[in-house]
Formats: C-alpha cells, sequence, structure tokens
C-alpha cells in the first residue's frame, strides 16, 4: 500500500495566510509530502504586520503532537516561533518520547524591524533542550548571533557561525547541521551556507537577489520545503540544495503579484501555474 511523506510542523498560525502553519502547510504540500500541524499560537495578523497574539495552552500543544504522531506518524518536523520557554520545553518533551531524527527547527528569535519574539528564557531553552534534538536548524543572521554569541559582519562570517552553532548545539552522536541564511548580508546576490555536521562539510547556495516587497513568511517556507524533502528520504545536502532552489523560485514567481498592502507572500504554487 502507498504512503505519503508524512511533515508533522509545530507553529503558529498567520491569519493572513502568508507565513506560519499557513506557509508550512501549503510548502510541505507543494514539495509533495503530507503536512499534519500543531498550532502553538492564533495570531491576527496580515500583510501590514501582528496586531495580536494568542498562546495555545501547552497541554493542547502537546496533546496535538501526541494524536498525530500516535496515529499518523511523521518522517519529519518542523518547528517554528515558540513564545515562551515553558513551550518549547513540553515540545522537547513530547517529542523525545517518539525518536523523530527529521527535525527542522527554524528558531525565530528576531522580528523584520529587529525586535525579539521571546525572551531569554525562551532562548536558553531552545539551545539547551529543543536544538540539540534537531537534525538542522536554519538560522538567519540575527538569530545566529544570538544563538551564538558571535557577530556577523559579513558573507565571510557565515560559515564560521555555521560551525561554532554546529558545536554549541550538538549533543553527542546527536550532530547538528546548520542551513545559515544570508539575506540581511549586502549585496546583489545571496550566498547560504549550508553545513551538514555529519560530515563536516559545506555547500554553498548562491542565488540572485529578488526586488519585492513579498518576502512574508521566506524562513517558514524554507524550512517546511527542508523538511519536506528530508521525509522523501533524501541526504542533507539535497534537501538544503531542493529547499533552497524551491524558496528561490517561489519568490520570483510571487514577485509579480499584488495581495494587501504590506510585505505578500512567496508563490508556494507556482509549478501549479
Amino acid at each position: 500500500m502507498k504512503t505519503y511523506p508524512r511533515v508533522l510542523t509545530i507553529a503558529g498560525s498567520d491569519s493572513g495566510g502568508g507565513a506560519g502553519i499557513q506557509a508550512d502547510i501549503k510548502a510541505i504540500s507543494a514539495t509533495g509530502s503530507y503536512a499534519a500541524s500543531a498550532i502553538t499560537a492564533v495570531t491576527v495578523q496580515n500583510t501590514l504586520g501582528v496586531s495580536a497574539i494568542h498562546n495555545i495552552p501547552v497541554d493542547i500543544v502537546r496533546g496535538q503532537i501526541s494524536a498525530v504522531l500516535t496515529d499518523i506518524g511523521a518522517d519529519a518536523v518542523k518547528i517554528g516561533m515558540l513564545s515562551s520557554a515553558d513551550l518549547a520545553r513540553t515540545i522537547a518533551q513530547t517529542l523525545d518520547g517518539f525518536g523523530i531524527r527529521n527535525i527542522v527547527l527554524d528558531p525565530v528569535m528576531v522580528a523584520t524591524s529587529g525586535d525579539r519574539l521571546i525572551d531569554r528564557d525562551a532562548v536558553d531553552v531552545l539551545a539547551g533542550e529543543l536544538a540539540p534534538m534537531a537534525r538542522v536548524i536554519t538560522p538567519n543572521v540575527p538569530e545566529a548571533e544570538i544563538l551564538s554569541g558571535m557577530k556577523i559582519t559579513s558573507a565571510d562570517d557565515l560559515p564560521r557561525a555555521a560551525v561554532r552553532l554546529s558545536e554549541k548545539l550538538s549533543r553527542g552522536d546527536g550532530k547538528v547541521s546548520v542551513m545559515m541564511k544570508a539575506g540581511h548580508i549586502d549585496g546583489k546576490e545571496l550566498c547560504d551556507w549550508f553545513y551538514n555536521a555529519e560530515t563536516g562539510e559545506f555547500t554553498q547556495l548562491h542565488s540572485a537577489k529578488t526586488d519585492t516587497p513579498n518576502t512574508h513568511g521566506t524562513g517558514c517556507t524554507l524550512s517546511s520545503a527542508f523538511a519536506s524533502y528530508l521525509a522523501q528520504g533524501f541526504s542533507l545536502d539535497e534537501a538544503a540544495v531542493r529547499s533552497k532552489k524551491y524558496i528561490t523560485e517561489a519568490i520570483v514567481a510571487g514577485s509579480g503579484y499584488t495581495i494587501g498592502h504590506g510585505h505578500g507572500p512567496v508563490d508556494h504554487f507556482f509549478k501549479l501555474h
């Protein structure tokens, strides 16, 4: 009997549809996997920003995760923004009992405005308890600076930051690989760096920068695509290459659309047009 490659995404809901659970489900589906979800928060949000957040009680989050994994199962798990230390710890403890290796953590900590989105206690739990369970983390520059304690000022710093992060977060045989996103680095071209901690090798992922306001949810989309490709059995390096290609093409395809009055989404389903 045929089975789907299964991905569980654990993240908040974006009522505007461009980021969070909505972006995750679109990206996982568009890249060929089955998406299940555990919602951690409900946001009042559109292309102009977030005006309110309602956090889901941790026992309900735990219940959602357990309900999915005890019935449907998952070949990969993607984790997005976590609002509190208690929530991060609950997710870590819940996942620990299921032995899932393909965990992709998008350590969302800093808004586009530069504002911190989670407090110090939550960062400590994320770094000390949740991130070491991940096979891959996908930080941008500000997030990598918070997690590594290292200042990143140029593209040359990205591979060093990736290695430092991996060494800080890895525990024993559980090596944490790092997709260092270069979106905050100036230049006409983007060069993300993927550090495969299991082989000790780097992959450089080049793309041209696209001049568009439609970049809402790019981090959610990339990490979800990465989890989707791991669920399908691709190697770490191949999943990195494929997820980078997918988000790049989705940004380009979505650049010609206008949705709302602020930062619109990428075109997750560009292959269907």
